[in-house]
Formats: structure tokens, sequence, C-alpha cells
């Protein structure tokens, strides 16, 4: 009896680690560790899409900015995603309209870079847990909208590609399948927060979106082998 369980626990370790060492395939999720870098864009109305710098658009800018600029904040490898208040100016009709409103609308990126070709030739998946999301519609623009991404880029940063899922509730995931073995190649995957630039007074009834990690599956794996080890030592004692 004692040989067959440990055939067994043997089985199940190794389904659990091939599962883990799925050809060709990258797992990440959500890390502070790894997601370190921010950057902003925003575009003056008319409020589309094309209008931002990095579409094609001239109307508005783009730069690198702090986790903290970008109004996202861990807590532990718990990441909360607010409207961004950095560019708030009452008075400065580049960033308010007359009304009080934003008169830009900001689109916050937050997300771990991998270069070097690290990832090259395979298909990169996050996974994440949306715990709550209630960033209210707003009259500006339409509100806010908030979404994971993975972005492909070439040496020098030459845009290949990118896929994006909106953010609703619950475990969640986006796949980019990355082609070739380019040996500068370079990964972006995170979240970013779409809409107007708002007021600090007033952002708290804008609400946020709070994303947490979801373990990867070679952590699974590893976990499933140890519980089954466990349980073979707690038999051979009984």
């Amino acid at each position: 009896m004692e040989k067959r369980v440990r055939v067994v626990i043997g089985v199940a370790c190794a389904l659990a680690c091939t599962l883990a060492r799925a050809n060709a395939q990258v797992n990440v999720t959500v890390s502070s560790s790894q997601i370190t870098d921010a950057y902003m864009v925003w575009s003056q109305s008319p409020y589309t899409a094309a209008n931002f710098p990095a579409d094609g658009g001239n109307n508005g800018g783009g730069q690198g900015w702090s986790l903290i600029d970008n109004t996202a904040v861990f807590s532990g490898n718990t990441l909360t995603l607010s409207p961004n208040t950095n560019t708030w100016a009452a008075g400065n009709t580049y960033w308010t309209n007359p009304d009080g409103t934003g008169a830009n609308t900001m689109q916050a990126s937050s997300y771990a870079e991998v270069d070097g070709g690290l990832y090259a030739g395979q298909s990169v998946t996050l996974t994440f847990n949306v715990l709550s999301d209630t960033l209210a519609a707003a009259a500006l623009g339409g509100g806010y909208t908030a979404e994971a991404f993975i972005k492909d880029f070439g040496p020098g940063y030459s845009y290949n590609g990118e896929q994006t899922v909106a953010l609703t509730s619950g475990v969640e995931s986006v796949t980019y399948p990355l082609t070739g073995n380019n040996p500068g190649e370079i990964v972006q995957y995170g979240f970013e927060v779409i809409g107007p630039d708002a007021n600090p007074a007033t952002v708290s009834l804008l609400g946020d979106v709070v994303i947490a990690p979801v373990p990867e599956p070679s952590t699974i794996g590893l976990v499933v082998c140890g519980l089954l080890g466990a349980l073979a030592i707690r038999r051979r004692k009984a």
C-alpha cells in the first residue's frame, strides 16, 4: 500500500511539474518587485485614441513618470490604481477647463519591462485577480477605463504590437504570442488607467481598481507536490 502511495505521488508531482513547464509559455502576475516602471501619455480634446501621441496624434505629450505620480500604489503585491491627479493645476487652461474639469485625457501605464529578448519566441500570459473596480463614470470623456496589457517592442522601442483586456472582476488574463527570436526584443506587461486628469480634492469620489496576484503554474505545482509529500509522511507515521 505504501509503495502504491509513493507511485501515485510521483505521478501527480510529474504532472504538476509538466504543467508548470508548458512549452514556450511564460506566465507572469502582479508583483511589486517586477512592476516598477510607469509612463504617462496625455491628449487634449477631442478625446479619441488616435489623438494620443503614441498613436500618431500630436495634441498632447508623453514621458516617463513614477508609480506614485501615476497614482499606482502597492501594498505588498496588491496594486491599487486611481485616476491621475499629478497634473491638476487650477487656473492653468492647458490642464484645467473653465468648468473645473480636467482638460486632458491621461493614459497612465504601470508595468514591468523585460528586455534583451528574454521572452523572444514564447507566449506571454499575464494573469491577475481584480478584487474590486469602483472607477466611476464621469461627464468628461466618458469616464475612466482600466485594462491590462502586454506590449511588444523591437530594438529602440520600435512598436511591434500589443494585446489588452478590460478589467472587470475576478481572475482574468491576457496573452501575447511573441514570434521569431529577436535578441533585442522588449516586452512590457502591466496595467493602465485612461481618463481625464482629476481634481485631488474630489478624486476619492471617482473610485479605484484593486488588483492582486494569482499564483503562477510553477508555484501551484510546487504546492501540490509539497502537500502530497506531507500526506505521504503522515501515512507512513500512522
